[in-house]
């Protein structure tokens, strides 16, 4: 290491945010970008752990303290290779990751951990910035046809390394643009598209076949597939949602799913124009987020762009505590109070609630009914039960399900194609094979492993094409 000691002489220094006032003006990227001069002494602080804790927090098998030391020396075009080497898509993780690698960091033991999400972004907008980043084409072709179906970052990861083993690729998803949740569930202000564009360009020159507003199951026929392809990769997401089942859901106007309302912001912010009477907007109205993730989050942060009046944010779980215990957590992901940029700029936030009922009138929702509830263990499982005569009542003209999803869709491709689906509801297939009960059918990312986070849906993306390479080759060289 370049500096045995820079953890001890130098402290933490991450990414600054524009001021809340000023950020919310608009749907832009508002980390500001810090020198290369700050990147190198953060890198310094990697303290050559002998064994990095990062490695175990890091789903994408990322090799971090290589381009931690790299940045350190000024070397940032070799930090890149390495970067590259595990990780196809960067700067979608380096802006939207929430980087369990540095809750695995030795340093965090100390709450100090190595700004590992930071020098990842700056490795990537430099490359980017000094053109470094180039399609890598294959130097033969296989004769092999593949179909990957949703281009989120799972089938992304899965159809970039496929061509770059030298198989067709052609890749279908159902909406206008390519991209997935990354192009329309996730707000700008957190990842601009630009850089999804950017990515597109690339996989087109090595090779890649984009095919957007394909519905597979649905205006494409998911046997034909089967017929004009070797194999098939799924990767369509967990795109159910968890609905909220209470009385008057439905009998009043202004309850959406989270997906719905986020993904008109971002139509509207690359150009389209959402019939009025289709709209869903916060503005001018008490908005209600249930549910305490990013999604939720997100919600928050679109709703005050917006111009909403105010924003209220309902959590079923207990408030987790201010500070974990490091001896009892580490390096695992600790359970504990976190605030996110969309929090910060304006939003009360409740624990413990669970709605009970929506009222309204004359066909609008005016107020969401909830009582407040306790959390026990019994018999080593936790429950839920109501606190005696805690009901309360929010005034609300805007509420957003933001509770999660429980599954992919299974009407349309899954039906028709007839794979095996798990005790989860998810595609059954194995985190080795990745194969269905289909033999030439794969599947990757949240569709088979349950919603989690971008890292894991890349690295499924990157060994799900490993697997349909030595299905179809009989070996592999890509990377696992």
């Amino acid at each position: 290491m370049g500096k045995p000691t820079g953890f001890m002489e130098i402290p933490r220094s991450d990414r600054r945010s524009l001021p809340a006032a000023e950020r919310i003006k608009n749907f832009r990227e508002f980390t500001l970008t810090p020198s290369d001069a700050e990147m190198s002494q953060q890198g310094a602080r990697c303290m050559d752990c002998g064994i990095p804790f990062c490695h175990q927090g890091c789903p994408i098998n990322n090799i971090i303290p290589d381009w931690n030391e790299l940045v350190h020396r000024g070397n940032w075009q070799q930090a890149l290779d390495v970067l590259h080497s595990t990780n196809n898509f960067p700067e979608f993780t380096g802006r939207i990751c929430p980087a369990p690698c540095e809750a695995a960091c030795t340093l965090n033991l100390t709450d100090q951990p190595v700004t590992i999400k930071s020098i990842e972004c700056a490795i990537i907008d430099k490359g980017w910035q000094m053109g470094w980043i180039k399609p890598l084409i294959p130097v033969k072709r296989t004769g092999k046809r593949v179909a990957v179906i949703g281009s989120g970052p799972a089938g992304l990861a899965c159809a970039q390394q496929l061509a770059r083993a030298g198989h067709e690729v052609v890749l279908y998803e159902k909406n206008d643009r390519i991209g997935g949740l990354l192009r329309y569930g996730i707000p700008d202000f957190k990842m601009e598209k630009h850089w999804i564009d950017r990515r597109i360009a690339q996989m087109q020159a090595e090779g890649v076949r984009f095919r957007p507003n394909s519905h597979i199951g649905k205006n494409i026929s998911a046997r034909k597939l089967l017929d004009d392809f070797d194999a098939v990769v799924l990767a369509v997401g967990s795109e159910k949602p968890r609905d909220l089942e209470v009385a008057g859901r439905n009998e009043h106007q202004g309850v959406h799913f989270a997906m719905d309302f986020l993904r008109q912001q971002n139509k509207r912010n690359a150009g389209d124009v959402i019939p009025e009477d289709q709209a869903i907007t916060a503005k001018g109205k008490r908005v209600i987020v249930i549910g305490g993730g990013d999604t939720g989050s997100d919600c928050i942060g679109t709703s005050i762009r917006q111009g909403a009046a105010s924003v209220t944010q309902l959590e079923i779980l207990p408030k987790p505590p201010e500070k974990e215990n490091k001896l009892l957590t580490w390096p695992n992901w600790p359970n504990k109070l976190r605030t996110s940029s969309s929090q910060e700029e304006g939003c009360q936030r409740y624990w413990s609630v669970n709605t009970k009922s929506i009222t309204g009138k004359d066909g609008l929702i005016t107020h969401l009914n909830a009582v407040r509830v306790e959390w026990k263990q019994e018999g080593g499982q936790w429950k839920m039960s109501e606190v005696q005569d805690s009901a309360f009542t929010l005034e609300a003209d805007l509420v957003l399900l933001a509770m999660g999803f429980v599954h992919p869709v299974h009407e349309g491709l899954l039906h028709e194609l007839g794979v095996e689906i798990d005790g989860r509801g998810q595609i059954k297939a194995n985190d080795r094979q990745y194969q269905t009960s289909i033999g030439k059918v794969f599947a990757a990312g949240d569709g088979r492993r349950g919603q989690s986070l971008v890292v894991w849906a890349i690295r499924e993306g990157r060994q799900a094409a490993r697997a349909v390479d030595e299905y179809l080759m009989g070996t592999s060289d890509l990377p696992r």
